[in-house]
């Protein structure tokens, strides 16, 4: 006669059970010699319900068996460890991590999968944020840590020129804005500030000069 228990793993991720633990009042006209259960270990790939064999033999040789079940938890939650990471935009403005990256060393008695608040980051995230590392065992147990993921632009925008003529004024002087050298210069994050060297010319100037145009993002 069988019965059916729950057994919790233990923090190394295994169990063991005896025939007596399964058995539900087994009984025999003789002598009863052995109660056996096979499987009588567990680990963490059984978490859930699990079918067992209890054998029951008397001292005549004889036995029956039953089955329970044997249902296996895990009822100790992992422990959540972070890490800071950099990471850089890519030329698109764009950036993507895995939740692993955030993990510092996280453990469980069984495996752990990982999952993270935010994996991806554009211009919108340049410096400092804060992401959730959530850590989750295979019997549903729960552990959180934040992780500082600080986000780095160091894609140098592209600076696009056109010549230009300008015209002295009455006084011989021209000034020359930077907007106007700037032939569709461009950054996937935007483009704070042009500046342009030299940009005021007197008749010390006259012919061809160049320029440098400046673009910072």
């Amino acid at each position: 006669i069988c019965q059916d228990i729950t057994v919790q793993l233990d923090a190394s991720g295994n169990v063991s059970i005896t025939g007596a633990d399964i058995d539900g009042g087994s009984y025999d006209n003789g002598i009863i010699v052995s109660i056996v259960a096979s499987p009588d270990s567990f680990d963490c790939t059984n978490v859930g319900p699990n079918n067992v064999t209890l054998t029951v033999t008397d001292n005549a040789g004889l036995s029956d068996d039953c089955i329970a079940v044997v249902t296996v938890e895990d009822n100790i939650p992992p422990i959540a460890v972070c890490q800071d990471i950099t990471v850089q935009l890519d030329a698109t403005g764009n950036a993507s991590i895995l939740a692993s990256a955030l993990d510092g060393g996280s453990s469980d008695n069984c495996n752990i999968t990982f999952t993270a608040s935010q994996t991806d980051f554009d211009c919108t995230h340049i410096g400092v944020n804060t992401v959730t590392l959530t850590v989750t065992d295979d019997g549903g147990n729960m552990a959180t840590c934040e992780a500082i993921v600080t986000v780095e632009d160091l894609v140098a925008p592209t600076a696009i020129c056109q010549d230009v003529i300008v015209y002295l004024d009455v006084n011989g002087n021209a000034i020359v804005p930077a907007s106007d050298i700037d032939n569709g210069s461009s950054d996937a994050c935007g483009i704070v500030s042009m500046s342009l060297s030299p940009s005021v010319f007197d008749c010390s100037y006259i012919g061809d000069n160049t320029v440098v145009l400046t673009v910072v993002d």
